[in-house]
């Protein structure tokens, strides 16, 4: 794909709109690893772009699920598939967890031509509440500048979908638009329970106090998330790190809240 850029750039209208610029990077396997080792992470929940085409998110999910096998521990999977697709999403996201992938996504609602009310989400997220596995999607702030993929799923759609579906287990990225401020309302966290929320891109989009001030609201629920190659795992980090945690809120948001959202378990180099 990345040798092939172009081709895809004309096949994924959303790949288009985020890769359209020379200066989007794309990142292999091995890209990943060294940065990782660049960053001293032991570990990176990883999957390829949710595109609306099946037949992509099949290619993107073999080869996650081949790069997970060869550095075993050192990546951890998911399977982006098109909820769109009805029974072929739910067999695709099955054939991956039997291979090793812990959590479906991330979705991509928009880009892959769904709203997160539709039907056809049901039964994906009856596959992971009974596989006990997370669901990641994608949702966007609502308010702020525009830049290319910026979507209109925002806090509402999230907490909506999270509402419908209690026994699923959710990640939201990109701090969920905003949702975890609303965790501060009783009800609200009543409804969120099963909800986290991944850094991804914060570094464009937020003051670095979010992530001192999210932990405060929500200490269990914000997992540490890049959103790498778009920005680089070890300037991501050394933010965090200066960001005045505590050492157990530290700890927390780079490693304990996602062993939770996984399920609870550690296998091969998980901390």
């Amino acid at each position: 794909m990345i040798d092939a850029r172009d081709e895809y750039l004309a096949r994924d209208r959303w790949f288009g709109l985020l890769h359209a610029s020379p200066r989007a990077r794309l990142a292999s396997a091995d890209d990943l690893i060294s940065s990782m080792d660049a960053a001293e992470i032991d570990a990176s929940v990883a999957f390829g772009f949710a595109f609306a085409d099946s037949h992509l998110c099949r290619l993107s999910n073999d080869y996650v699920l081949e790069a997970a096998a060869k550095w075993p521990g050192r990546m951890l999977p998911f399977a982006v598939v098109n909820p769109f697709d009805g029974p072929q999403a739910v067999r695709e996201a099955q054939r991956c967890l039997e291979a090793g992938a812990r959590g479906v996504g991330e979705l991509m609602p928009e880009g892959q031509g769904y709203a997160l009310d539709d039907a056809c989400m049901a039964d994906l997220m009856e596959l992971a509440a009974t596989g006990d596995v997370p669901v990641m999607v994608h949702v966007n702030e609502l308010v702020g500048h525009s830049y290319p993929g910026k979507g209109s799923i925002g806090p509402q759609d999230a907490y909506a979908l999270a509402c419908r579906y209690p026994n699923t287990r959710f990640i939201f990225s990109h701090w969920g638009g905003g949702l975890p401020f609303y965790e501060l309302m009783p009800s609200a966290r009543q409804e969120l329970a099963n909800v986290y929320y991944d850094t991804a891109a914060s570094l464009f989009l937020y003051d670095d106090r979010i992530f001192l001030e999210a932990s405060r609201w929500a200490p269990d629920k914000v997992l540490f998330g890049t959103d790498y190659p778009l920005i680089g795992q070890r300037r991501f980090l050394r933010r965090v790190q200066r960001a005045g945690l505590a050492p157990e809120q530290l700890e927390r948001v780079l490693a304990g809240n996602l062993l939770r959202a996984l399920g609870g378990t550690a296998t091969g180099g998980d901390r």
